[in-house]
């Protein structure tokens, strides 16, 4: 089975309760498919970063993965590090496919949703 790993991939911080909403969406992910494969990976300052968070979804069976950038501008981490650190990603595993999804503050779903909410 082409089973996808899901990489949900943000800044990072040093607080814990930064990464809840990075959770919850994961968790959101697992509650409408119970046999997804996701994983949150940071840039910096937290853990893991992508290449583990890809190594671990790799050995759970994903035999592609989906990089999700939980960013809402695209500044220089979005245009210049995750490139390069998903064209790393691909050198170290030739085999499995590594799609780098839009930010997600690029999607007009998004968008409307955010103002929708500022709305209510």
């Amino acid at each position: 089975m082409d089973r996808p790993g899901i990489i949900l991939f943000a800044h990072g911080s040093r607080d814990p309760l930064w990464h809840l909403p990075i959770e919850a969406v994961a968790a959101a992910i697992r509650g409408r498919d119970a046999d997804a494969l996701v994983g949150c990976a940071y840039l910096e300052l937290s853990t893991p970063d992508l290449a583990q968070c890809a190594t671990d979804l790799i050995a759970a069976g994903a035999r592609r993965l989906r990089v999700f950038p939980l960013f809402l501008g695209v500044g220089k981490h979005a245009r210049e590090d995750l490139p390069l650190l998903v064209a790393q990603l691909r050198a170290a595993h030739p085999g499995i496919p590594v799609e780098l999804m839009a930010a997600a503050g690029e999607d007009p779903r998004l968008t409307s949703l955010m103002a929708d909410i500022a709305l209510s």
